[in-house]
């Protein structure tokens, strides 16, 4: 690869109708892909329009094979797939293959269930209306557009497309213009399975071809990034009433209550900081510890941090701005009062931050308050469970979280204001198919993998069939006196007791 000698590692430019994507470790280039236009934009969903409607008359079976044949292709594939997810996003090769393992897994797990979880079937009707035959079935909204980020450049993608497509839907997507040769790799892919329309399309670009793709008359938009971009994205849809999904960062703590294997709270809290540089929205970033094994608890991570390598195990900051936010989260933690036990004011050293343990940081600390997006965790002495779990909700954010105690972590788990929390592990939530994800507050709202992922891609269809005569007939200008009677006798009947 040749580097771009105009280009700090890890930007990403247009020139000339391309976008150039870097390596964020050493700038070297990595891809060029033409940029959209707003008519491109505009084209891509008309052509996908009619794409639609042959996928979805294709049927359950049918899609399922082909979804299944791309996972296939894209497994076969991995090591290559995995390589370019190193040199254009940054993260690790072995980070990399385990994030396709877990895309692939959904992806599998979407195309299998479909059909169980969307199908027509039978649902009770009323006592009160036994006339009435109940159906219901999800439709699919026709052609989603999808808004990917460049920290999973395909993990967090698939949680959108994987289960639109099984869904029934054709997808347009709009990768981060920082990993745009990741997203077109998957897509090609996908071309080679389904050759016969333009089922799954990729548009090129830096907001604006995002915005563009809100205006362009697709059924929904899904989008993951900055809660500032967001709320963009929000207000361009509205302006035609199209439905969102936003997945926005978060500031997920990790509680350690007094009865915690502490060894694995360590391990894991080393793990959720650090992982692809701590550039994870479900990142761990706060930390509160029973004050009985406060002290223990914080040698055991400082000893499990230390022993991380820089550029091997952790690798660089994909966005050259981030490092800015990191630096300067690491300065006011350390200017309001806190001690950095394992990197410090220096930690941001080119393309790369040193991972970073601060301790006594005021929960004022802009470290505690906004999201870092890089390697470093604050951890906090709390007196007790009811404290923790005070603290860990006093945010806007409530994306994801962990709890390691060996006989309170389901309990704890359920009072934190989040939309997922692992217990006595990181991170497992998201790697189970079965399990919505998803945030509140400032981390968004809908739903991507399991049922309710799947769902988001649909739109109910409820269906009432007569089978029988209305006796006494109601739903009609008809009716007569005896069956208002009649219908209030039954109601009392039925719901005038309070039990």
């Amino acid at each position: 690869m040749t580097t771009t000698a105009s280009l700090p590692p890890g930007a990403s430019v247009v020139e000339d109708g391309e976008l150039i994507s870097t390596n964020p470790a050493t700038g070297d280039e990595v891809a060029r892909l033409p940029v959209a236009s707003a008519a491109d934009v505009k084209a891509a969903v008309e052509r996908a329009r009619a794409a639609a409607a042959w996928w979805a008359g294709l049927g359950w079976r049918e899609r399922r094979r082909r979804l299944l044949a791309w996972r296939s292709l894209l497994v076969n594939r991995i090591e290559e797939l995995a390589e370019l997810i190193h040199r254009e996003g940054g993260k690790p090769v072995d980070e990399a293959l385990l994030e396709v393992v877990v895309s692939v897994d959904h992806a599998a797990w979407a195309a299998k269930h479909a059909r169980k979880v969307l199908g027509p079937r039978r649902v009770r009707g009323s006592l009160l209306q036994p006339e009435y035959a109940a159906h219901l079935e999800y439709q699919p909204y026709g052609v989603i557009g999808v808004i990917g980020p460049w920290n999973f450049p395909i993990f967090t993608p698939f949680g959108s497309i994987a289960y639109a497509l099984a869904a029934g839907n054709a997808v347009v997507f709009k990768p981060s213009e920082y990993t745009p040769a990741i997203g077109q790799f998957y897509v090609d892919a996908f071309a080679q399975i389904v050759p016969e329309h333009p089922v799954l399309q990729i548009v090129h670009g830096t907001g604006e071809v995002g915005a563009a793709l809100c205006r362009s008359g697709v059924d929904k938009l899904a989008f993951t990034g900055s809660g500032r971009t967001g709320a963009k994205v929000m207000a361009a849809c509205a302006e035609s009433l199209t439905p969102v999904l936003i997945e926005c960062g978060g500031k997920d703590a990790l509680i350690v209550a007094e009865d915690a294997d502490l060894d694995a709270a360590a391990e894991a809290a080393a793990w959720g900081a650090n992982f692809n540089a701590g550039q994870a929205c479900v990142g761990i970033e706060r930390a509160y510890v029973h004050e009985r094994v406060y002290d223990a608890f914080v040698a055991k991570l400082v000893a499990r941090t230390e022993q991380l390598t820089v550029g091997e195990q952790v690798g660089p900051i994909t966005m050259p701005g981030q490092r800015d936010i990191i630096a300067r989260h690491i300065e006011d933690a350390l200017s309001s009062g806190g001690r950095a036990l394992v990197g410090g004011p220096d930690s941001v050293r080119g393309a790369y931050v040193k991972p970073t343990v601060l301790v006594d940081v005021p929960e004022s600390s802009a470290a505690v308050r906004e999201e870092t997006f890089g390697p470093t965790i604050t951890v906090t002495k709390v007196a007790n469970v009811a404290e923790a779990v005070a603290l860990a909700n006093d945010t806007e954010y409530g994306l994801g979280s962990a709890v390691f105690s060996k006989r309170q972590g389901m309990a704890i788990a359920r009072r934190l204001r989040t939309g997922m929390t692992a217990v006595n592990s990181a991170f497992s939530f998201a790697v189970l198919p079965t399990l919505p994800f998803g945030g509140v507050g400032a981390s968004g709202f809908g739903r991507i993998h399991g049922e309710d992922g799947l769902r988001e891609f649909t739109r109910a269809k409820a269906i009432a069939r007569r089978r029988l005569p209305s006796i006494p007939a109601l739903l009609t200008f008809d009716r007569k006196p005896g069956g208002v009677k009649l219908a209030l006798t039954i109601v009392k009947l039925l719901h005038g007791r309070s039990r």
